[in-house]
């Protein structure tokens, strides 16, 4: 997974290797998306980054798995902390662009390790709980692999911002 921000247009704005990182395994949720010959098709979804992996749950089949099957190659976009700055017209904030392969899980136990890590993520204090929920309904949750081929990480802090010193 490379680090690559020289596709960046605004050289000026680039995000910190190690702010994007803790953007990235700390994000409450991102963009996905995925296009295929008929356009393209965005969604927003829980995920759970483990060395250089991220990990969705979905339905077992939907719009998501019809375009994973035409085109495998996705961005995710994750936000880090934004403030808007209405007397300055502007926003500033933090953002990273992931790019590459997804595939369906179909290893069993693969597909249960990337639950546990969600429910690790998402509800911690309740992870008994939460897997014996997901053994229930194991059947009828898809889990989808993204392996991270590269990343960048763009920002826009204002001088004197407190976001500028976090």
């Amino acid at each position: 997974m490379q680090y690559d921000n020289s596709q960046v247009r605004r050289q000026d704005r680039l995000l910190a290797e190690a702010r994007a990182r803790e953007i990235l395994e700390h994000g409450e949720y991102g963009f996905l998306a995925l296009g295929d010959t008929t356009g393209g098709y965005g969604i927003p979804v829980n995920y759970v980054y483990r060395e250089g992996v991220c990990y969705f749950h979905c339905a077992p089949e939907g719009e998501k798995l019809r375009r994973l099957e035409r085109n495998p190659q996705v961005t995710f976009c994750v936000v880090g902390r934004t403030a808007p700055c209405p007397e300055r017209f502007t926003t500033e904030y933090e953002s990273i662009l992931l790019s590459g392969h997804l595939e369906r899980v179909t290893d069993d136990e693969e597909r249960m390790h990337a639950l546990s890590l969600i429910i690790g993520k998402y509800a911690p204090q309740f992870q008994e709980t939460g897997m014996k929920y997901a053994q229930g309904s194991f059947h009828r949750t898809a889990i989808l692999r993204l392996t991270v081929e590269r990343w960048s990480g763009k920002c826009k802090y204002l001088p004197g911002s407190p976001m500028a010193t976090k």
